[in-house]
């Protein structure tokens, strides 16, 4: 079985970490597969909602330790540990870039990688008995994956220290209060609400959330006027779409609309 399974349904494209007898820690195969699976998907016109989840009872319990050791048996260079950290970044990259809603559904251990990887997708659903922790400083190294990017603009500068200084066990409810996950579920309800959440934004209008997802990233960093000017240039782009114009009319004529996305 491979460490990352692809399928796509109804819209839907969905990514499954696949290493459940290591609570999904992420393997050097499941890298390359998230690689070329996050660059298909982001191009594939046919997928209109991305979801990432974990098999078995964890999300992602972050790096492969047993893999660290390995490479510390033969002592590595700084170059290689750049290397190996760089090579990740095209994931997170298309993550925030593509056109498209992707959403996180957590359950068990969100750990190290598995946090930045839950924190890098736009919407996050989690498992009221889930937890996070941004346990790298147990192994006595610095956040990667984007974390010191993400989740600071989730949850704020102090409570983003708290977790990476100390690398503690935050539950779901915390993290939901503190702005990093978006929805709870009851453990045996994850699966279905997951559906629900993907079902509808799968039928939504694509090329406008696309729209907005690029101008709320690019609003962190950019001035009021800058901003405005790109809002204006999207939403001109969208209301020339047939989506606009679907809503529209639904809107006068009182009935749900029906988007394709284009």
């Amino acid at each position: 079985m491979a460490d990352l399974e692809v399928s796509i349904r109804d819209s839907v494209a969905t990514l499954t970490l696949n290493r459940p007898e290591a609570r999904n820690a992420l393997s050097m195969e499941m890298r390359e597969l998230l690689k070329q699976a996050v660059h298909e998907i982001e191009f594939d016109p046919t997928v209109r909602c991305v979801l990432i989840k974990g098999q078995g009872e964890h999300f992602m319990a972050g790096g492969d330790i047993k893999n660290f050791e390995e490479s510390l048996a033969r002592p590595k260079g700084r170059d290689y540990w750049m290397l190996r950290i760089h090579d990740i970044h095209p994931v997170i990259f298309a993550l925030k870039r593509m056109g498209k809603p992707v959403v996180a559904s957590v359950s068990g251990a969100a750990a190290g990688a598995g946090v930045s990887l839950a924190a890098a997708c736009d919407l996050v659903i989690a498992s009221k008995d889930a937890f996070f922790t941004l346990a790298y400083c147990h192994l006595g190294v610095s956040p990667d994956w984007g974390s010191t990017y993400t989740v600071p603009r989730a949850v704020g500068i102090k409570r983003a220290m708290q977790m990476a200084l100390l690398g503690e066990r935050i539950s779901a409810k915390n993290m939901h209060d503190w702005g990093l996950v978006n929805y709870l579920a009851e453990p045996d309800m994850l699966e279905q609400e997951t559906t629900k959440l993907v079902e509808r934004l799968a039928a939504g209008p694509t090329r406008a959330y696309g729209s907005t997802k690029r101008l709320l990233y690019q609003s962190q960093q950019k001035e009021l006027e800058s901003q405005l000017e790109a809002e204006a240039q999207a939403f001109s782009d969208c209301a020339t779409s047939p989506d606009f114009k679907e809503g529209v009319e639904a809107f006068v004529r009182k009935r749900r609309p029906e988007f394709t996305g284009s």
